[in-house]
């Protein structure tokens, strides 16, 4: 079983946390991947007037640096339980066969960053059900890697639980006899159902063995089993996604470069499956949703944009309808975010290989904790 593991990641030149450094839209950094300290007097509220993007200029060049002395992207997969802050560092698509993936826990109150799990199939989407218990979207391929003298190949491109003792339990990883492509994001509904994406990014698609990319939804059965029913048939790169609290609406990030690039709202009927989507906000043609999560009055605060284009990175506002409630922009590419602290009024961004943390006059909806 893989156990997690507590060594503390050591700090240098480009992991060190710098609560000190405060943006033009206010956010701070909360994380590079290690910290002496936290400083809570220099966490600066997030809700601001929108500022061009030219404020951030300075910005441009920024290195991503390391994470624990591998090169990464950028982090994905922000989650809380409460008390710590999860998430995932991404690799380069070109380098995803030495490093099979790893979730990060930091600590809000000793600034301190460890590696909480390792052998993760490059999990993307992190996320707790009603009970506390963590599941992933582990979307990388198997990979082969050498260990004490062996080959083994791991598996990959499935939803798993991480088990407390360290044990992990598969959930689902076809449908109907086929892989998934790579699962991407998730959430849970107050039934305890998982709601996931399944796209494909990048550019191997030899070992596709489904014809579609859609939302599924499992539905967890008394055996300990789950059963799998495809949500969507119109979407082609699903990303992010959201359940309400009422189960009425299923809100999904479709990002896909060739196609629309929108937020979309599907209504629920009462035995789980999706009618017409709605179009809640158009952003093609620049960078659209990648994680989101709601407040407590139902407003979705999502990760969007990028320096490409328009706007710019960029966290928004929704209203459930689609209204353009508040824009705040970013430095670098938002990939996720959530809710965290013990009140859950600080958001927590991942961003340009860092996780960034920010008070403000919201409160997360979260299913856990609650």
């Amino acid at each position: 079983m893989n156990q997690p593991t507590e060594h503390r990641l050591q700090p240098d030149s480009h992991t060190t946390l710098d609560l000190q450094l405060t943006l033009a839209s206010q956010l701070t950094v909360a994380a590079r991947v290690a910290a002496p300290q936290t400083r809570d007097e220099a966490l600066q509220p997030i809700f601001s007037q929108w500022r061009p993007r030219a404020d951030f200029s300075a910005f441009a060049a920024y290195d991503a640096g390391t994470t624990g002395g591998l090169d990464t992207k950028g982090y994905f997969g922000a989650v809380t339980d409460g008390r710590y802050i999860y998430f995932c560092p991404v690799r380069d698509q070109q380098d995803r066969g030495s490093v099979h993936g790893r979730v990060l826990r930091y600590d809000p109150r000793s600034g301190e960053t460890t590696v909480f799990r390792t052998g993760t199939n490059e999990a993307n989407g992190l996320m707790f059900d009603r009970d506390g218990q963590l599941y992933a979207c582990e979307g990388g391929d198997g990979v082969t890697f050498p260990k004490e003298g062996q080959t083994y190949t791991s598996d990959g491109r499935r939803m798993v639980r991480y088990e407390k003792d360290g044990g992990l339990t598969v959930i689902c990883d076809q449908f109907e006899g086929q892989r998934f492509n790579s699962p991407n994001d998730l959430a849970f509904d107050p039934l305890g159902r998982m709601w996931f994406t399944d796209p494909r990014y990048g550019e191997k698609t030899d070992d596709l063995q489904l014809d579609h990319q859609s939302v599924y939804r499992a539905d967890p059965q008394a055996d300990g089993s789950w059963e799998v029913h495809r949500i969507t048939f119109d979407t082609t790169k699903p990303n992010g996604l959201l359940i309400s609290g009422d189960m009425k609406t299923l809100y999904v990030a479709q990002s896909d470069y060739n196609q629309p690039i929108q937020l979309r709202a599907y209504p629920i009927a009462a035995d789980g499956t999706a009618g017409q989507c709605r179009i809640l906000h158009d952003f093609a043609p620049n960078r659209g949703v990648d994680g989101m999560v709601f407040d407590s009055e139902g407003n979705i605060v999502a990760t969007a944009g990028w320096e490409d284009g328009g706007p710019g990175p960029m966290i928004y506002v929704f209203s459930p309808d689609g209204e353009v409630l508040e824009t705040h922009p970013m430095p670098f590419k938002p990939s996720n975010c959530t809710f965290g602290d013990e009140d859950l009024q600080s958001l927590y961004v991942t961003a340009g290989g860092r996780l960034y943390r920010a008070r403000t006059e919201r409160r997360g909806y979260l299913i856990y904790p609650s």
